[in-house]
């Protein structure tokens, strides 16, 4: 049976990036989560945040969900680097996601600790199969901290992918509408004579 883990600065990356894909094979290992205010600007306190997340769990029948306390826009790579080791080992996946940097600081924090826990070594877990997942700042603001280079590609259900963002009510954001992700989802689509699709960038596939 395959074990997949998307490794999710906050709790919404995981659908922005891989929406499409996921499904109950998945693990997902958040690193934060943080207040946050939604569209009539009240605030949503993180266990309103988590219970918004649990419909996704459970619409996929997500079997393992682990959140993390790291403080959110502060993330330390070298705090996260043991609790990656440790996930990776305890689950010991086959495939791993991890997110592109972009502009954001957590983002970026959580992208080079996570090669670094990736490295080949005798003691930790060795996962053949390590993915970059896509994020709405690579064509928000493409700063060249780090440029995107997709050259993998998995066709999607756009429905599914819209459904689980919907979920996540108090992060849509009119600059990552349902119709800004179905464009995107359509442009890598067109990349690979699909209608729509999800882009990623190999990291490491060992067959």
């Amino acid at each position: 049976m395959q074990n997949k883990l998307i490794i999710s600065p906050h709790v919404d990356d995981e659908v922005l990036g891989c929406g499409g894909v996921l499904d109950s094979t998945f693990s997902i290992l958040h690193l934060g989560l943080s207040e946050s205010q939604n569209h009539g600007n009240s605030v949503l306190t993180k266990q309103e945040r988590l219970l918004e997340f649990q419909k996704v769990i459970d619409h996929l029948s997500i079997k393992w969900h682990k959140l993390l306390d790291h403080p959110v826009n502060n993330y330390k790579q070298q705090d996260l680097i043991g609790d990656l080791e440790k996930t990776i080992n305890e689950l010991k996946p086959s495939e791993i996601y991890i997110p592109h940097p972009s502009y954001n600081q957590d983002h970026r924090a959580c992208y080079e600790a996570c090669l670094i826990a990736l490295r080949p070594h005798d003691i930790n877990h060795f996962t053949p199969k390590v993915l970059i997942y896509e994020q709405p700042q690579v064509y928000l603001w493409n700063n060249n901290y780090r440029e995107f280079k997709p050259n993998y590609f998995k066709e999607i259900d756009i429905d599914k992918k819209i459904l689980l963002y919907s979920m996540l009510e108090s992060q849509v954001r009119e600059f990552r509408s349902p119709e800004c992700i179905k464009s995107m989802a359509k442009v890598r689509g067109s990349q690979i004579r699909a209608e729509y699709a999800e882009a990623f960038e190999i990291l490491r596939i060992v067959d």
